[in-house]
């Protein structure tokens, strides 16, 4: 399969310039990026891509198979990086695409230059016994995903704002709450599942290659202990504290976020 139609890559930017891959995170499409993509092209080449499932990807291409865990979305993060021919790349991963990243490159280090986790979460529910605060409890999560099975679109509709944050701005939590009801109910589901039951705590500390973990000052997805708690797993990480607040900092404050990207990959040479 081209795995360029696949998931409906985009590039652009700076001919040979450091090369940048967005990867968006649950219920998201590559859309999602476009307030940070002006700032980031003018030094960087962008590589921008749809998880097979979402936005404008090859839906034929979806099986319960490959995507019930990360291991399928990490192996077309691969292939996309050779495919491509780009070289390695700063990956920038947002929320569930982090540990996405996290695993890809800890299993093939050369495609990567650097690693961007945004607002990421290795583990959502809490672990008291490990003195891991994730920000859920099971039963937390557990309800969640019942209430998503029930009725998708509602939960869609109740959720998106509560993640997005930013009450004062209501048109961001209806933007995120339009992307959560295009996607596919069934592959949503499944999705969900993925993001909110995987337990990523122990593979942090095989990453070897330099990494931003980048959070916000308040977010009710990610809450800061977990940030603090991959920068402390990943060894040479540096840690920044966004001023934006919510889970899509790409949204709500892109500028901001489009420096911290641009900082840690550095400009042209």
């Amino acid at each position: 399969m081209d795995v360029r139609h696949r998931n409906r890559v985009t590039v652009t930017g700076r001919a040979g310039g450091p090369v940048v891959m967005l990867a968006h995170g649950f219920g998201c499409d590559q859309n999602m990026w476009r307030l940070v993509v002006p700032v980031l092209e003018r030094d960087f080449t962008v590589v921008l891509f749809d998880h097979v499932g979402a936005g404008r990807s090859d839906l034929s291409a979806w099986s319960l198979e490959r995507y019930s865990t990360l291991d399928g979305y990490v192996d077309d993060v691969l292939e996309l990086c050779r495919e491509l021919g780009l070289g390695p790349v700063t990956f920038v991963g947002h929320s569930v695409s982090a540990m996405m990243g996290v695993l890809a490159a800890a299993r093939e280090p050369e495609a990567f230059t650097r690693l961007v986790l945004l607002a990421p979460s290795p583990c959502f529910i809490d672990a008291p016994e490990a003195g891991y605060r994730g920000g859920f409890s099971a039963g937390d999560i557990e309800e969640l995903l019942e209430s998503l099975d029930a009725n998708y679109l509602g939960w869609s509709g109740a959720t998106a704002p509560v993640i997005m944050g930013n009450p004062e701005r209501p048109e961001l939590g209806e933007e995120l709450t339009d992307s959560f009801c295009r996607t596919d109910p069934d592959i949503a589901r499944v999705f969900a599942r993925v993001t909110f039951l995987s337990d990523n705590r122990a593979d942090l500390a095989d990453v070897e290659v330099p990494t931003l973990v980048a959070q916000c000052s308040r977010d009710a997805i990610a809450p800061p202990e977990v940030g603090a708690f991959v920068h402390r797993q990943i060894t040479g990480s540096r840690l920044v504290t966004l001023n934006a607040t919510g889970h899509c900092p790409q949204l709500a404050a892109p500028e901001e976020t489009a420096a911290a990207i641009a900082a840690f990959v550095g400009g042209p040479e």
